[in-house]
């Protein structure tokens, strides 16, 4: 498989990164090249290697069309993008465990005996977590695998948005999904920029950071 590639360093990825809100309605991303950048994205870290993210690629008009009600005002990103993608993190995340860290003793990364008091104690600091705790764990997973997303768009040669703005308590019912378990983090427009989006400012690392 071929992809092009942009960007080819690190400072050229992150420093060139916007977020743009109109794409190239001509350029569509095949399914085997955001396959790749999916699994580059979720090389990201996350609590106990659980991995509770769960992505919702939309890109046929018909998925746009259910969309679009709940973008608010987002409509121009859902109309151009090559797809928007709904990240949404798995409040039962823990039933993946014996997957995870059985092909983690497959791949032999860590004997059996390990991987079975790693699942026993897994299970017991989950089953002491309140449903807030659950969420603000799969929130903050969520956040790292969407940044190395965004980056990740960014060096196969792909513009990114993240958005917040959207009927949260709807978006996961109108895809027939369980709204109970999977909670929306953000959804992420993602194209060929067709504009040069804004610069920004950032206030300075002495403004920000303290040292003791």
């Amino acid at each position: 498989m071929t992809t092009t590639r942009l960007n080819t360093t690190f400072n050229e990825i992150v420093k060139g990164r916007r977020s743009i809100r109109k794409y190239d309605t001509t350029v569509k991303i095949s399914k085997e090249e955001m396959h790749e950048i999916l699994e580059t994205a979720t090389l990201a870290p996350s609590s106990v290697n659980l991995q509770p993210w769960r992505f919702l690629v939309i890109e046929s008009d018909d998925a746009k069309a259910t969309l679009a009600p709940l973008a608010r005002f987002n409509q121009t990103q859902v109309a151009t993008s090559s797809a928007m993608i709904v990240l949404f993190g798995d409040l039962k995340t823990l039933d993946y465990s014996e997957e995870i860290y059985g092909h983690a003793v497959e791949l032999g990364y860590m004997p059996e005996e390990v991987k079975e008091s790693q699942i026993k104690a897994i299970a017991a600091h989950y089953a002491n977590m309140t449903t807030e705790e659950l969420k603000e764990t799969v929130l903050i997973d969520g956040g790292l695998v969407a940044m190395q997303f965004m980056l990740t768009a960014r060096a196969h040669g792909y513009d990114t948005c993240p958005i917040g703005g959207f009927e949260k308590d709807k978006i996961a019912e109108a895809f027939g999904m369980d709204k109970d378990r999977y909670i929306p983090v953000m959804m992420m427009s993602i194209g060929k920029a067709d504009d040069k989006g804004y610069q920004s400012v950032r206030l300075p690392v002495e403004r920000i950071a303290t040292w003791k």
